[in-house]
């Protein structure tokens, strides 16, 4: 039975140390390899030490500390030490510029910036005297400053100490005293065009989320989670607030390069990801498949055969009896096992959000014996709002709402609306911004378009501002073409498909820069560079054979007539992908502009 609903996420969280004080709450690694663990009770006492720390500095309610580090367990106690001492948490993403720290900072008025290391914190102090309302830096790595302007985590927990002796009792005053429609955190959304927007969540969002996610009944205090997402997005956040709910026993590292090594280690039972994640390990194994020799593809082909006939089962609920049982059992013992080992061998279930995840890349993994449960929903609406259940789920569908979540499809233009106490209270000094996304009576429109399908499985079709129309009047959906592309050729890295307002569609493609180099290894070309390969004639008719197969299943209006290879891959760094790992459509639309002119030379129709 889930426990009664909380006030905020102080309460929520106090609940928690109290309930189970010696039950593992965080795993994390140490300086020597070795995984550490923090029992609840431990995490209670350094969460109470940094809030006392803070209003030591002088925090009042709702005032801001923004935190600008990768994902690890300071994260977390840093997070959860500033709701406790009443203020609320701006999150910044590492691979931000010095540029677009301050303005995250000065936009949301941060007065104490928490940063990983010394590269980060350098920084900070790059744009301090442009930001007169941060008052102090806290490094959670490294030796710290000469000045009053830079602590170290320790320092401030040390400070939390002298508070606490000095002021009896009032943590947990402060703490309680938190409203429902307290401001807890702000997110900025990386987008894709101007300016950034501070979306306002409440303590009441997260506590809804945190119980709409126990109230599902698929995860418990027996599970174990891998926790890699960056914490800065609200997919890493609504997970946050379910291990305090549930109390789910947590690993945490945001090393990406570590993931697959970190899960045979750990063996959790779950984790949330992101698609790009699946394609990746997806291209590794089909790739390695295929280079074991013509015995080995061909024993994996039939595997795959079994694993799909037995998914097909599964997916009505029903297990592969008989005859089936027993190929299906090989094919496991000879094939699948060991990618279920990669992952620890012990994995329920994987939970992917953040963009749209292909339906062949699910039916894979089902075949192969892992459920990749999609979810859906916006950092304005707190993230989760929709979820397959791992007993109630539909590959190709984001699932049903979340407990709470109520949903609208827009008859005009099948745009979703969603309400719920996720929702966010709008967009931090854009009155104009806020309006637009929230109706009066407090529906958000997603942007999104989708459809209900009989059985009440949420179906999302494109979104609403990506939605290419031609110049013949006829809609493509875009991340739809661009997901099937990429399972059918592992030579693909990236895919951005274009023909808004053009006559017909092309598409930007980049090189899977995980798979080409072993490509070019087997065809004589391993000493070729990344950019010689994406103007190799043999590479482009191979990613041209992809494209044509594509073709052969579309409507001719959706088909890509032309496509470019182009000289790099999208990374972070280059701003070309969110943080999230998803395409900014109109940053390498404009990087590229010339490139897509030139498909439609002759022949565009501007509209």
């Amino acid at each position: 039975m889930a426990a009664a609903s909380f006030r905020s996420v102080p309460e929520m969280f106090l609940h928690r140390v109290a309930s189970t004080p010696d039950a593992d709450a965080f795993y994390h690694p140490t300086s020597n390899g070795q995984w550490a663990t923090l029992k609840w009770q431990d995490v209670g006492e350094r969460v109470r030490n940094i809030a006392g720390g803070l209003r030591s500095l002088g925090l009042d309610n709702e005032e801001r500390c923004a935190i600008l580090s990768n994902t690890r367990v300071e994260w977390i106690l840093v997070d959860i030490g500033i709701l406790c001492s009443g203020g609320a948490t701006s999150t910044i993403y590492p691979s931000s510029s010095a540029e677009e720290c301050a303005y995250i900072i000065g936009d949301s008025d941060t007065r104490v910036v928490f940063c990983e290391d010394q590269v980060q914190l350098d920084k900070i102090l790059e744009i301090r005297e442009q930001l007169p309302s941060l008052h102090h830096a806290v490094l959670l790595e490294g030796p710290g400053g000469s000045d009053d302007f830079v602590l170290t985590l320790d320092e401030l927990e040390a400070a939390g100490l002298a508070w606490h002796a000095a002021n009896e009792g009032a943590y947990e005053d402060i703490a309680r005293g938190v409203e429902p429609d307290s401001l807890a955190t702000l997110i900025y959304t990386s987008g894709t065009t101007g300016k950034p927007k501070g979306v306002r969540l409440t303590h009441d969002a997260w506590v809804f989320e945190g119980e709409a996610m126990d109230n599902l009944g698929f995860l418990s205090p027996a599970d174990k989670q891998f926790l890699w997402l960056p914490l800065a997005h609200s997919f890493g956040k609504v997970l946050e607030a379910s291990i305090i709910r549930i109390g789910i026993p947590t690993a945490i590292d945001g090393r990406i390069d570590r993931i697959v090594e970190n899960m045979a280690t750990i063996q959790p039972t779950f984790m949330g990801a992101v698609p790009r994640i699946f394609e990746k390990v997806y291209n590794k194994v089909v790739t390695g498949a295929k280079a074991g020799g013509p015995l080995k593809w061909r024993i994996f082909n039939w595997a795959l055969r079994q694993g799909r006939a037995a998914s097909q089962l599964r997916q009505q609920g029903k297990e592969p009896r008989g005859l089936l049982a027993l190929k299906f059992a090989m094919a496991n013992k000879l094939v699948f096992s060991k990618l279920q080992a990669t992952f620890g061998g012990r994995v329920r279930f994987f939970i992917s959000g953040g963009a749209p995840l292909a339906r062949e890349l699910a039916e894979f993994f089902h075949a192969a014996g892992i459920l990749i449960l999609e979810g859906y929903g916006l950092t304005e609406s707190a993230a989760a709002s929709f979820v397959n259940a791992p007993g109630k789920f539909k590959f190709g569908t984001v699932g049903h709402p979340l407990p709470g979540v109520d949903l609208r499809i827009d008859p005009e233009d099948g745009e979703i609306l969603i309400k719920s106490r996720g929702v966010m209270a709008g967009y931090h000094n854009r009155a104009e911004a806020t309006a637009e996304a929230l109706t009066e009576d407090g529906w958000l429109r997603t942007g999104d378009i989708g459809a209900l399908d009989p059985d009440g499985y949420l179906k999302i079709t494109d979104r609403k501002k990506d939605l290419i129309k031609t110049s013949g009047g006829k809609y493509v959906a875009p991340q739809e073409l661009e997901g099937r592309l990429k399972i059918i050729s592992p030579l693909i890295g990236q895919v951005l498909v274009h023909g808004n307002n053009r006559n017909f569609c092309s598409a930007l493609i980049t090189l899977n820069v995980d798979h080409i180099p072993k490509w070019a290894d087997g065809h004589g070309k391993g000493s070729h560079s990344y950019v010689q390969l994406s103007k190799d004639a043999e590479v482009t008719a191979a990613v041209q054979e992809a494209v044509d197969t594509l073709n052969n299943g579309l409507a001719k209006h959706e088909t890509i007539k032309r496509f470019a290879l182009l000289p790099s891959d999208f990374t972070i760094e280059s701003g070309e992908l969110t943080p999230s790992m998803k395409v900014k459509r109109r940053v390498v639309e404009t990087k590229y502009r010339d490139v897509l002119d030139g498909f439609y030379t002759g022949s565009v129709a501007q509209i």
